[in-house]
């Protein structure tokens, strides 16, 4: 059976992701900070499906989580789902140092390790790959969290590209508004978003993994996204600043 590592499995998109992985057969390996969750989880997903979930209690903002998540990865696993992130409050200024720092090391640094500690393995057996869970705001300008979002799309692109013609798949996954636990646990206020662009956690992770089976680099798995994301690509880069600092500052 195929084995998959996702992290931030304990709710949203990964534990969607873990849902989905293990409805088709594959065994995982769960990976968060909050330890009961993930264990009820991993329970739930043995009786369902009968697949093996091993639990990995991590905090990927440490370099002790960081480095007990490479040397599972590093182990012969067929995926690796980078998904574990957080959202941000506030403007730049208005956040602690330490929280931006932290921000980095979980959607950058975290990324690229475990991104690096998968790869030799899956290269050397000629498949495996990674999906690493990127957003819509990697293609605005707003915030340490949109630049760290651009950043996972710019690397999994470049990494698709290192590793072709080796049987081996990197994918950057930019979703938009999700329901999720997400914007509750950053304390931002949602309810001014239209209901319309919402999206099921369920329906994106699908979407995402045929993206994924289609060998896509870059996956923004919803028309209603797409059509975003194209028009940041036709509007100047100042006014798309100045468009998304107003939005922001709309929903905090």
């Amino acid at each position: 059976m195929p084995t998959a590592v996702i992290t931030g499995a304990s709710s949203g998109i990964g534990a969607a992701f873990a849902r989905r992985l293990a409805a088709t057969g594959a065994d995982l390996v769960l990976l968060a900070r909050d330890e009961a969750r993930l264990t009820a989880n991993a329970e739930q997903l043995r009786a369902k499906h009968g697949v093996q979930v091993e639990v990995l209690v991590a905090d990927l903002a440490t370099e002790e989580g960081i480095a007990a998540a490479e040397r599972r990865v590093a182990h012969g696993v067929d995926l690796v789902v980078n998904n574990a992130g957080f959202g941000q409050r506030g403007t730049f200024l208005d956040t602690p140092v330490a929280e931006e720092v932290a921000m980095l090391r979980v959607h950058c640094e975290a990324v690229l390790r475990l991104t690096h500690a998968a790869l030799p393995d899956m290269v050397a057996r000629g498949g495996g790959g990674v999906i690493n869970v990127s957003s819509v705001a990697a293609f605005f300008s707003r915030g340490s969290y949109a630049a760290t979002k651009a950043w996972v799309l710019s690397f999994s692109e470049s990494v698709a590209h290192d590793v072709a013609g080796n049987g081996v798949r990197v994918m950057a996954l930019c979703p938009g508004w999700v329901r999720t636990e997400f914007h509750q646990r950053s304390n931002m206020d949602t309810s001014g978003i239209p209901g319309f662009m919402w999206l099921d956690a369920d329906k994106l992770v699908s979407a995402g993994l045929r993206d994924y089976a289609r060998g896509r680099s870059c996956s923004v798995p919803d028309a209603r996204y797409k059509v975003v994301t194209g028009a940041s690509r036709l509007i100047p880069r100042r006014l798309s600043s100045a468009l998304s600092a107003r939005v922001g500052r709309r929903y905090e």
